[in-house]
């Protein structure tokens, strides 16, 4: 059983910026984007306050998450539906609820002693 690992999400976010081929899925409650052969991911910041995350063929944007990071209170990982998946939740929590407000489903997961990576990693 893959031991739960919880980290800031600005820490998640920067070890995401150097794995974007890793992603397998992505996405919110309400949509998934889905990663394919000839699709790939981009990373970046729109502005100060947004943070998006697309998926591509090619040149053409096939689908995007916009992620307010002042929303977000840390990242946790969860259990995979897969066992050759890693889930990670970003979580929104203020006082009146707590819920998984985007995820995203890797080939690897984060190694929490010291920031290394699991078996399976492909890049």
């Amino acid at each position: 059983m893959e031991q739960t690992i919880t980290m800031p999400f600005e820490e998640f976010w920067t070890w995401l910026l150097a794995h974007p081929n890793c992603i397998l899925r992505a996405g919110t409650p309400e949509s998934v984007l889905y990663d394919d052969e000839d699709l790939h991911w981009h990373l970046t910041s729109e502005d100060s306050h947004t943070l998006l995350v697309q998926v591509l063929r090619g040149k053409r944007l096939l689908g995007e998450l916009l992620l307010d990071p002042e929303q977000i209170s840390y990242v946790q990982s969860a259990p995979p539906e897969r066992p050759d998946e890693h889930l990670f939740e970003v979580m929104v929590e203020n006082e009146q609820e707590r819920f998984a407000a985007y995820h995203f489903v890797l080939i690897h997961g984060v190694d929490e002693q010291d920031g290394s990576f699991s078996p399976g990693r492909v890049h």
